[in-house]
């Protein structure tokens, strides 16, 4: 099972890079990818689309 697979396709759909998402989230690559890790509470993952949909917007 991978977690935080909703999140993962969102960045996929959205044609960004998992740091773009990343940096407007305020984390750095690493940390990020490392937060993926283990399943979020539903309040950060709200911040996470929200930072998703920021990115898609400004680079695409």
């Amino acid at each position: 099972m991978i977690n935080n697979k909703d999140i993962r396709i969102a960045i996929k759909k959205a044609r960004i890079k998992q740091w773009q998402v990343a940096e407007i989230y305020g984390l750095s690559e690493g940390n990020f990818s490392r937060m993926l890790r283990k399943e979020l509470p539903l309040k950060k993952k709200e911040q996470i689309f929200a930072a998703i949909e920021k990115a898609k917007k400004e680079i695409n």
